[in-house]
C-alpha cells in the first residue's frame, strides 16, 4: 500500500464523515427552521390513514431520515400520545419522505457539462456563507438559516471528497468484479445493504454512499436495487433496538415498521429476481445517481400503497407477535394511565413535538386534578368519605407524573431550543409545580373532611350553601385555565380570569358572614377554624389556576 493509497482511505473516511455530520446538522437545522410547524403537524394525525402518511412523509423530508420518526413514533406510542392504528400511517409515511435525500444527492449527479450547476460546485461558498452567518448574526432565525447552508455545503463536499478518493479504484478489475458478484447475488446485496444501513443507522446515508459509487458507471440495476432492498430493512434496527424496554404497544410499532419493510422487500425483491432472469439486459443496466433514486422512490411509494388497505392487519400480526400480558392485580383504570401517562427520552431529539406531548400530558394530569379536587370537596361538603382514600391514594400518583415531568422537562431544557421553547419549556415546568400545588391543596382539603369526621362535626346548612357558589367559581377558573393549556384559546384564559374575581369576592363575602355566625355563637369554633382553612384553600386553588393561564397567555 502507498502513501496515496493511505491519503485516498483517510479522504474517504474523512468524505464520509462530512457526509454523514451534514445530515445530522441538516436534521437539526430543518427542526428549528420547522418549529411550531412539527407541533401542527403531530396534531394533524386522526384515524385517517392518509394524513398519517402525509405527516409522517413530511416530518422525515424535515428531518432526513425515516429511522429517526420511526423512533419518535415509538416513544408516541410509548406515551400514549399515538394509537397503534395512528402509527402504522406516519410509518408508512416516513418510508416514502426519507427518499427525499436521495434527490437531494441525485442533483449532483448532473452531466460534466452542466458542472456549473452542481449543488458540489458550490459547496465551498455555502460552508463559509453558512459560517458568516452562524458567527456574526445576532439573530437566531439566520444563525438557524446558517447551519442550515453549512450542512448543505458539508453534505455535497462530503460526496465530492468521497468521490474524488474512489476515482483511482472504481475502473479496476477488482471492483467491477466485486460489483459484478453482488448483481448476481441478491442475497448478498440484501445482506450489504442491511448491515451497512444498520451500521450508519440511516438507509438516506448507505444509499447517498451508493449514489456516489455510481457516478463512476459500476453499479448495475442488480447491485443497486438489492441493496437499496437491504437498506430498508436495516433502517429498522434504529427503532427495534430503541423499543428495547418500552411499553407493549411501542415495541408493536416497531415491530410494525420492520414487517412494513421486511414483507416489502420479500415481495418485491422476488418479483425483481424473477424479472431480471427473464430479461438479464436489465440486470446489467448501468444506474445513476437519479435512477436510483427513481427506483428507491418508486419502491417505496408502490409498496405503501400495496399496504394502505391492511393496516389493520399489520397491527393484528404486530399484536400476535407481541402479545398482552394480562396483570390482574392492576385494575383496567389502573392499566389505562400507565399506558397514557409516560414520556420517552426518544423524542427528546425533536423538541418541538417533545414540547408538544409534554403539554398534552400536562392536560392530562390537570384533568386529573380537576377531578380529585371535586372528590375532595364532595368529601368534606357532603360527607362522602369514601372520597378520602381515592383522593391521598391519586394525589401519590400526581407526584409521580410530576417527577417524572419534571425529570423530562429539565432533559428537554438542556438540548438546543430556540428562545419561544425555551420560554414554553420554563412555562411548563411552572405548570408542573402549580398542579402539585392543587394536588397538595385536594389532600388538605381531603384531610379536612377527615376531621370533621373525627371529631364529629359538620358544617351549617348556611355556609354549605355558601361554599357551593364558591365552589363552582373555583372549578370553573380551574377548568378553564387547563382548558387554555391544550387549545391556547384565549379567550379561556380571560375566563379564568374572571372566574377568579368571583372567588376572591365570595371569600371575603363568605368569610365575613362566618365571622359573624362565629360571634353569634351559631356554630362551633372547632368547625369554624376548619371552615377558614377550606376558604383559604380554595381561594388558592384559584389563584394557581390563574398562573397556568398566565403561562398559556406569555406564550401567545
Amino acid at each position: 500500500m502507498t502513501l496515496n493509497d493511505v491519503s485516498n482511505i483517510l479522504g474517504f473516511i474523512g468524505g464520509l464523515g462530512m457526509f454523514l455530520y451534514g445530515m445530522k446538522l441538516l436534521s437539526g437545522g430543518l427542526q428549528k427552521a420547522a418549529g411550531e410547524k412539527m407541533k401542527s403537524l403531530l396534531n394533524a394525525v386522526t384515524n385517517k390513514r392518509i394524513k398519517g402518511i402525509a405527516v409522517g412523509a413530511a416530518v422525515t423530508a424535515i428531518i432526513q431520515s425515516s429511522g429517526a420518526t420511526t423512533v419518535m413514533v415509538v416513544g408516541f406510542v410509548n406515551a400514549g400520545i399515538l394509537s397503534l392504528i395512528q402509527a402504522v400511517g406516519v410509518i408508512m409515511g416516513a418510508n416514502i419522505g426519507t427518499t427525499v435525500t436521495a434527490w437531494i444527492v441525485a442533483l449532483d449527479s448532473l452531466g460534466s457539462a452542466a458542472a456549473a450547476f452542481k449543488p458540489s460546485f458550490y459547496a465551498p461558498l455555502m460552508i463559509g456563507v453558512g459560517a458568516a452567518l452562524v458567527m456574526f448574526c445576532k439573530k437566531h432565525k439566520k444563525q438557524t438559516m446558517g447551519e442550515i447552508i453549512i450542512s448543505v455545503g458539508l453534505l455535497f463536499f462530503g460526496l465530492t471528497a468521497m468521490s474524488t478518493s474512489m476515482e483511482p479504484y472504481m475502473k479496476s478489475q477488482t471492483v467491477q468484479e466485486v460489483f459484478l458478484t453482488l448483481g448476481n447475488n441478491p442475497m448478498l446485496g440484501i445482506l450489504i445493504g442491511l448491515v451497512v444501513t444498520a451500521v450508519m443507522q440511516s438507509s438516506s446515508a448507505s444509499v447517498g454512499v451508493l449514489q456516489a459509487l455510481a457516478r463512476y458507471g459500476v453499479v448495475s440495476a442488480g447491485t443497486a436495487v438489492f441493496i437499496c432492498l437491504g437498506a430498508d430493512i436495516g433502517s429498522c434496527f434504529t427503532a427495534i433496538l430503541s423499543s428495547a424496554g418500552a411499553s407493549r404497544n411501542a415495541r408493536r410499532a416497531a415491530i410494525i415498521n420492520l414487517l412494513f419493510n421486511l414483507i416489502g422487500v420479500a415481495i418485491w425483491g422476488t418479483l425483481v429476481f424473477i424479472f431480471f432472469r427473464i430479461f438479464p439486459a436489465a440486470q446489467a443496466y448501468t444506474m445513476s445517481g437519479v435512477t436510483i433514486a427513481l427506483f428507491h422512490t418508486g419502491f417505496k411509494v408502490i409498496n405503501t400503497a400495496l399496504f394502505y388497505p391492511f393496516a389493520d392487519k399489520l397491527v393484528k400480526l404486530s399484536e400476535i407477535i407481541i402479545r398482552d400480558r394480562k396483570l390482574p392485580e392492576q385494575t383496567a383504570q389502573e392499566q389505562q394511565r400507565d399506558n397514557s401517562m409516560l414520556l420517552d427520552d426518544r423524542i427528546l431529539n425533536t423538541p418541538s413535538l417533545a414540547i408538544q406531548a409534554v403539554s398534552n400530558y400536562v392536560v392530562r394530569l390537570g384533568k386529573i386534578c380537576i377531578e380529585n379536587i371535586k372528590r375532595s370537596l364532595d368529601a368534606v361538603m357532603y360527607y362522602k368519605m369514601d372520597n378520602v382514600g381515592v383522593v391521598l391514594d391519586t394525589e401519590k400518583h400526581i407526584d409521580d407524573h410530576v417527577a417524572n415531568l419534571s425529570d423530562f422537562l429539565v432533559k428537554l431544557s438542556n438540548d438546543g431550543l430556540t428562545d419561544r421553547q425555551s420560554r414554553q419549556v420554563k412555562n411548563l415546568m411552572y405548570t408542573v409545580i402549580d398542579l402539585e400545588r392543587i394536588g397538595d391543596h385536594a389532600e388538605n382539603i381531603a384531610e379536612l373532611a377527615q376531621k370533621l369526621e373525627k371529631d364529629e362535626l359538620k358544617f351549617s346548612e348556611m355556609g354549605v350553601k355558601d361554599l357551593e357558589d364558591m365552589r363552582a367559581a373555583v372549578e370553573g377558573s380551574l377548568e378553564c385555565a387547563i382548558a387554555s393549556r391544550e387549545s391556547g384559546n384565549l379567550d379561556m384564559v380571560r375566563k379564568t380570569l374572571r372566574f377568579e374575581d368571583d372567588v376572591d369576592a365570595y371569600e371575603e363575602e363568605i368569610r365575613d358572614k362566618h365571622i359573624d355566625r362565629l360571634a353569634s355563637r351559631e356554630c362551633e369554633s372547632e368547625t369554624g377554624v376548619i371552615f377558614l382553612n377550606l376558604l383559604t384553600n380554595l381561594e388558592r386553588v384559584s389563584d394557581h389556576a390563574v398562573n397556568i393561564a398566565g403561562y398559556v397567555k406569555d406564550e401567545a
